[in-house]
Parts: structure tokens; sequence; C-alpha cells
């Protein structure tokens, strides 16, 4: 074994070497990379691989395509040694990375039309990936099955989704969408072959009060 699959106690498993050959957009790997610079008080060195720490001292070229090992590794860090990085928390990540990225990008998102906003995130999310990742095989007004594979580990597959959740929900939000509703009805990471996110919403301006019993 290479001495540079070592760090600390943690060796490159056969199986990562395999997911090897899948990619994140830089835009996106950078931020994990970011969240862990910011991060001064753990030893970064005894939880990442030496070929992971390369890349937080490095530049990250946002149209780069960078190791779905690497970033798997680093959610998982991530989410072990921040203070406060629950689920719910990377949920809500979710939603404030899509009011972040419509800041840069304000095309995302179509002012009263949350169905051609989800469209419009699906072409998004195929660019981040160099594999099949985010789908939505149904989509009509005021309801969506969103698709979500990232072929990871059970832990980094259940945050990815969760950050998936949140963005969908920022970006249906954003559009117009009233009462956002979501929640996961297959999860691949209780060995369901794929995550499956429903979606429910109120169409804009509209917003339906609850049946008085």
């Amino acid at each position: 074994m290479n001495a540079d699959e070592y760090i600390g106690r943690i060796v490159q498993s056969p199986a990562d070497r395999g997911k090897a050959q899948r990619h994140v957009r830089g835009s996106f790997f950078s931020e994990y990379v970011r969240m862990i610079r910011r991060q001064k008080n753990v030893d970064w060195s005894e939880v990442l691989l030496v070929t992971d720490l390369v890349y937080l001292r490095k530049h990250i070229d946002d149209d780069g395509w960078y190791p779905m090992p690497t970033f798997e590794r680093m959610g998982v860090a991530i989410l072990k040694h921040l203070d406060g990085a629950t689920l719910d928390a990377v949920r809500l990540w979710g939603r404030f990375s899509a009011s972040s990225y419509h800041e840069q990008h304000p095309d995302l998102v179509e002012p009263g039309a949350p169905v051609e906003s989800l469209m419009r995130l699906k072409v998004l999310r195929s660019t981040l990936f160099d594999f099949p990742a985010f789908d939505i095989p149904m989509l009509v007004d005021g309801h969506a099955y969103v698709a979500i594979t990232y072929y990871m580990g059970p832990v980094a597959e259940e945050a990815a989704c969760y950050q998936t959740m949140g963005f969908c929900e920022g970006v249906l939000s954003l559009a117009g969408a009233r009462n956002v509703r979501a929640e996961f009805i297959e999860r691949a990471w209780l060995a369901d072959s794929r995550t499956l996110l429903d979606l429910q919403w109120d169409p804009p301006g509209v917003s339906v009060r609850p049946k008085k019993r």
C-alpha cells in the first residue's frame, strides 16, 4: 500500500478507488473546503487523507472537476467535527445555498413559476456532477418527485440528500411557492435503490388554510 494512502489511522479503501471515477464540480466542492478552512480548532490531518488535505491548500476552480470520495470524506468530517452540524442544519444550509446561488445567478428562478424554476434546477444540478445524481421524474403544478443518488456511504448520502431537500425548498420559495412541504419516501442510505423526495406546494399567491374539524 502506498504511503500517501495513510493519514492517522484512516486508510483509503478499495471501494473509494472505484468511486474515484465520479466527480463533483468545483463550485460545489469549494463550499465544503471553505467550511473546513474556517475551523482552525480541528486538526484535519487527523481526520482526512493526505490526498484530501491537498485541496485545503490549493485554489479550487469553480469549473473544475474534483473527486467524489474526497467530497464524501469532507462531508462526513464536517458532520462529525463542526458544532451544530445536524441534519436540520444541513437542510437549512441547503436553503441558504439556494438563496446565495440565486443572488449570483438570477436566471435560476422564474418568479411566480415554481415548475419552470425546478426545471432550471434540474439543468443546474446536471452540471454539478459528471454522473446522473439528480432527476425529476414527475413534475406538475404543486407536486414533484425528485430522485437523488450520489453513490456515497450512508452518512454522507443522507446529509447530501438533506442539503438537496433544502436547496429544492429554497428554489420553490424563491419562485413564490407557498406552504412548501418536503419528505423522503425512499432513502438510499437505508438500502433503497435511490432516494425519492416528495415535494408539494401551493401556487404563488395562494395559501390553503387547513380545514376546520
